[in-house]
């Protein structure tokens, strides 16, 4: 990776809140509920090792770690509910804590969406290409020509809102620093299971922006900042290290990008961009028709994926979203109900 690595960190520099849930004086309750949230947190995490390295980087593949920052994201409304901390009750370094991540969450799904919707707009530039094949006339063959370099031009570019994502990744990496939690055994669960769901969070967050940007410079190695100690720590290994490991092969072998439904659609499109170009022979007729499938075939995957992909990004934004306001809301109002912590709908338009 060329960027350079972050300095080590200890786990909660300023004060761990406890060194292990076995080692801790919290209540039984309580040390149920975090042996929960952290047995499906790596659960979770666990479902993001394909059998199949290949998978890694499949916009399903993709779809399903979204999925998962989501669920998580819904665990900790869950444990703040069972937990019963009103708000407040909460410290205020921790809503400090939880505004801050919002926020940079926030941004960085915004950027996620933009480049998502500049793949898709691709699409019409591929269904542009596949209805002037339809037609045998030379002249549309060399208009298809025309659209097929525009779309490889296209999907080469970069997307200024993606390159702004490595900022935000630090300020992510630097808010793992989870605030001293003193006289709450609630709080201190609450703060771990906060520092599980962001670590995740963050490192999911950093390979989408190295796939988006084509680069490994936002892909993130969190190892030196994950305690083993953490019932989840393996499992959070073994995710980063087989899917860094598979990132930087796909890099290594000079593919401009690691999104492997893209490249498929990239690689038929070369095929076909010298028959376009250069013509073709009647015995190369056959060939020419089958290249032409397979980018309809692989164009249509390419799309479904996207609008897939697009969904579950936009619903994780609004879980973001909608626990941010409904914790404003609280604080203004005065409210205890710890059922509306994180509970309001809303969207993108709400944020300014």
């Amino acid at each position: 990776m060329s960027h350079p690595q972050e300095p080590q960190r200890s786990f909660f520099h300023f004060g761990n809140p406890f060194r292990s849930p076995k080692g801790s004086h919290l209540p039984s309750g309580l040390l149920s509920l975090l042996d929960k949230f952290e047995k499906t947190l790596s659960e979770r995490l666990q479902k993001l090792v394909p059998k199949d390295k290949s998978d890694i980087l499949s916009l399903s593949w993709m779809k399903l770690a979204m999925e998962s920052l989501s669920e998580i994201h819904r665990d900790i409304k869950n444990l703040i509910t069972e937990l019963e901390i009103p708000v407040t009750d909460w410290d205020e370094k921790w809503i400090d804590v939880y505004l801050d991540i919002s926020v940079k969450l926030l941004d960085i799904t915004i950027a996620f969406t933009s480049e998502l919707t500049r793949l898709n707009q691709g699409h019409l530039l591929l269904q542009c290409v596949l209805h002037k094949l339809e037609s045998n006339s030379s002249d549309q063959f060399l208009r298809a020509y025309s659209s097929l370099h525009s779309w490889r031009e296209q999907i080469r570019s970069k997307n200024p809102r993606v390159e702004t994502c490595r900022p935000v990744l630090d300020n992510l990496v630097e808010s793992l620093d989870l605030p001293k939690v003193r006289n709450s055994a609630k709080g201190k669960v609450l703060m771990r299971a906060m520092y599980g769901a962001k670590v995740a969070t963050t490192y999911i967050c950093s390979v989408f922006a190295a796939a988006f940007s084509g680069s490994t410079d936002n892909l993130l190695d969190l190892s030196s900042t994950v305690p083993a100690i953490l019932p989840w720590a393996q499992v959070f290994y073994n995710v980063q290290t087989t899917v860094n490991t598979e990132i930087k092969n796909i890099f290594s072998r000079g593919e401009f990008t690691v999104l492997r439904e893209l490249l498929a659609v990239d690689n038929c499109a070369n095929k076909l961009y010298p028959l376009l170009q250069d013509g073709f022979s009647p015995a190369q007729e056959e060939s020419f028709k089958h290249s032409v499938s397979d980018l309809r075939k692989t164009a249509e995957k390419l799309s479904q994926g996207l609008d897939n992909l697009s969904k579950v990004v936009d619903d994780f934004f609004k879980i973001v979203l909608s626990g941010r306001d409904a914790l404003l809301c609280n604080l203004r109002a005065g409210c205890a109900s710890p059922n509306s912590v994180l509970g309001r709908n809303t969207d993108k338009q709400s944020v300014r």
